[in-house]
């Protein structure tokens, strides 16, 4: 059996390994190819890979590959923030950070306990609602890397994917020290969850400092005299990434804040970008490998598992209204007094597709508790891997001749009044820095 998923899974990194890049701009995105496969290789269809949550050691795993991605892909993506853009357009991505994010908790919340407040507490609603509120902008890959969306909404959906899911975990760690059964015996339940989430926070920060401050500082000073074979480069981040996570867990601090503030304080003391992205590329490589294997077991192991919640009409309504109207509703509102149309702040609302952060805090939970409606995630990711990723393409080329068509009116408006004017390519652009240019150093992969 195990030789066997070994093969299984060796297979499908070459064989996609092979079609990657035929397949970057195609409305089939990597997560639902694999997802697809994990269903047809699990319990569902084919039965390779027969493996159920219930049993222990599965969980176990699965948790252990889950965490190990999510804490890559954390520490990746807060390595790969560009500040520099974050300086010139930090308006719209902050707005749906610091408003748009906490707005979709709340909402997620409510819209949560009118469909289970029967079997779900309000804590419990808020724990659903911020597991579902991270965005993988890599399930919309063809939208963040596609030139014909205009510059400042691919940067501040870039932004917002890469930061929200750090955000996210200590807002989590709250929610879950409130509706622990251990809460009563440590006073309220208020001191409780702040004590665990200063713990998990101060815990965090500390190790992740104290780690990769010094590591880089003897990485920058042996690569000077260059003691670092070339081939060895490749293995720093990672390997920096699992240190900053498993020592955080060992001394009882959150991993993944952690990572977290490790990549940014990584990104910050590695000056160069050329040099940054460079070191990189061997954690996103590895990000995308776990990814791949989580993505399987996702559609082998939870949805299988999470098939008969399907049959309530909650369930299915709880996961498409999470995709939209809790998700766009705080969007247009957080992006209300900016100059975008109503259709550009739709666009944007629509591609916050729920991914990788939104599994992963899915699999921590059901491994430490039974939490009721917590397989409406799986069936929520699942929609949005479909919806999210089938809807790229169509909906780029929708906008592009949205705006195309503005543009023309107000050329032909301009030229009946005033002569002739420039084109949009003669026109300063409002940005110096673009999204093609943060992206050498970011690397998001259609397998996240």
């Amino acid at each position: 059996m195990e030789y066997r998923t070994l093969v299984i899974f060796s297979g499908l990194i070459f064989a996609y390994s092979n079609v990657s890049g035929a397949l970057a701009s195609h409305p089939v995105n990597g997560a639902l190819v694999f997802v697809v496969v994990g269903v047809c290789l699990g319990p569902v269809v084919l039965g390779w890979l027969d493996f159920s949550i219930g049993d222990e050691a599965v969980r176990e795993g699965l948790s252990l590959v889950a965490e190990v991605t999510l804490a890559l892909v954390l520490f990746s993506d807060a390595a790969s923030a560009n500040l520099l853009v974050l300086r010139h357009s930090y308006r719209l991505p902050v707005r749906l950070l610091l408003v748009g994010l906490p707005l979709t908790i709340i909402l997620g919340a409510g819209v949560g306990y009118l469909l289970f407040g029967d079997t779900l507490s309000p804590l419990e609603v808020f724990v659903l609602a911020t597991m579902l509120a991270p965005t993988d902008a890599a399930l919309g890959k063809a939208v963040v890397t596609d030139s014909r969306v205009p510059s400042y909404i691919r940067e501040a959906l870039n932004l917002e994917s890469g930061l929200n899911d750090g955000i996210c975990v200590p807002v989590l760690f709250i929610f879950l020290a409130l509706v622990s059964p251990e809460r009563e015996e440590h006073g309220r339940p208020a001191d409780l969850a702040l004590r665990l989430t200063a713990e998990a926070i101060g815990i965090g920060a500390v190790v992740a400092v104290a780690i990769t401050g010094p590591a880089v500082w003897l990485f920058e000073r042996c690569e000077s005299r260059q003691w670092v074979g070339e081939s060895w480069e490749e293995a720093a981040v990672p390997s920096l990434a699992v240190a900053c996570f498993a020592s955080a867990q060992w001394f009882g601090g959150s991993g993944f804040i952690s990572c977290f503030i490790g990549g940014l304080l990584f990104g910050r003391l590695i000056p160069l970008p050329e040099h940054k992205a460079r070191l990189l590329e061997a954690a996103e490589s590895a990000g995308d490998v776990l990814a791949l294997v989580t993505w399987v077991l996702f559609g082998a192991v939870l949805i299988d598992d999470s098939m008969a919640e399907v049959t309530s009409w909650q369930v299915v309504a709880y996961a498409l209204l999470s995709l939209t109207v809790v998700r766009i509703l705080p969007v247009v509102v957080a992006l209300s007094g900016t100059r975008l149309k109503t259709n550009e702040k739709i666009f944007i609302g629509w591609f916050g597709p729920r991914g990788l952060a939104s599994v992963v805090f899915t699999i921590l939970v059901m491994d430490e508790r039974d939490l009721p409606g917590g397989k409406t995630i799986v069936v929520a990711v699942a929609c949005s891997v479909l919806l999210h990723g089938m809807s790229a393409n169509p909906l780029v080329a929708a906008l592009e001749a949205s705006l195309r068509d503005k543009h023309q009116r107000g050329v032909a408006g301009a030229k009946t009044d005033a002569g002739p004017v420039a084109s949009p390519e003669a026109r300063p652009r409002p940005y110096s820095y673009s999204l093609q240019d943060a992206r050498l150093s970011s690397g998001k992969s259609s397998m996240r």
